[in-house]
């Protein structure tokens, strides 16, 4: 679909995440997206990484030649929901930004994980540590390289992937991209609360800290119709970064996009983003 229609769709939106706003955007991509399905099967489904049914994940890309870069998507989903998507036409979303990955080159790998209310915090976090584990292992076996892994995530997958650094700060990656994610800089929304806990255990659970303070290179975005608090949580992590080191990592402002967009649009016509997040794992992993 053309870009400005799209944007002054996504504009007229709004910014309040509203319970039909997911099936709205989708609705956007799904005939560029479901082409894309076609385009760029699957390598390998539902590869578990762990023994919970929600430890599964898949690759794309093919193994040919040298070993490639690896890009691990982890999806958002508010913490309660979400999925890494499939090989069928109606189950793009997340699945696409695998597919992204396999048109550049690259071996993407998208990741499930346990979700609250039944495994609170930090589940999500040791889930992606677990399959950044698995794939260190057997990524080689399927055309990855085992040393050159970036990890990114949208949404609470971006705080998931901020939560394994937290937990492990000698993360063996090369990178991580942050998509419109909570850091600790404003208040535990109460929705959070199923996997965060009570507002007096956020900010010693947030990975705030670890963010401000990791040596790993960051490619951290924020779409221009996201959410007022989510906004305020890259600028946040912004200023952090300045304060401590003197200067920001690299960042994007997807402008046209929404907080459901941001992710869902990877893959398309509209390159702006993917081509950023490209160049950030091959110049990381070069």
């Amino acid at each position: 679909m053309p870009f400005e229609p799209t944007r002054a769709a996504i504009a007229a939106m709004g910014t309040t995440l509203t319970p039909d706003l997911l099936g709205r955007v989708r609705a956007l991509y799904d005939a560029e997206q479901a082409a894309l399905v076609r385009a760029v099967p699957a390598a390998a489904t539902d590869l578990a990484y762990g023994p919970h049914e929600r430890h599964r994940l898949d690759l794309y890309g093919a193994a040919d030649g040298a070993l490639k870069p690896v890009l691990v998507f982890v999806h958002g989903g508010g913490f309660l929901r979400g999925d890494k998507g499939g090989s069928q036409a109606e189950t793009w979303p997340n699945a696409s930004v695998g597919r992204m990955a396999a048109q550049a080159g690259l071996i993407g790998a998208v990741i499930n994980y346990r979700l609250a209310p039944d495994h609170t915090w930090p589940a999500g976090s040791e889930d992606v540590l677990a399959a950044l584990d698995w794939l260190v292992a057997h990524v080689a076996d399927h055309g990855g390289d085992p040393q050159r892994i970036v990890l990114m995530g949208t949404s609470a997958g971006a705080v998931h992937v901020a939560g394994a650094i937290r937990l492990r700060p000698d993360l063996a990656v090369r990178g991580a991209v942050l998509l419109s994610g909570l850091y600790g800089h404003t208040p535990l929304d109460e929705r959070d609360m199923a996997y965060y806990g009570p507002a007096e255990s956020y900010a010693a659970r947030a990975p705030r800290e670890a963010m401000a303070t990791t040596a790993l290179p960051l490619l951290v975005a924020i779409a221009e119709f996201d959410p007022p608090r989510f906004q305020a949580e890259y600028l946040g992590l912004m200023a952090d970064r300045l304060a401590r080191h003197g200067t920001m990592p690299r960042a994007h402002v997807a402008s046209g996009h929404n907080h459901y967009s941001m992710a869902m649009h990877l893959g398309t016509a509209d390159r702006r983003l993917a081509d950023e997040i490209v160049a950030f794992v091959r110049e990381t992993c070069a």
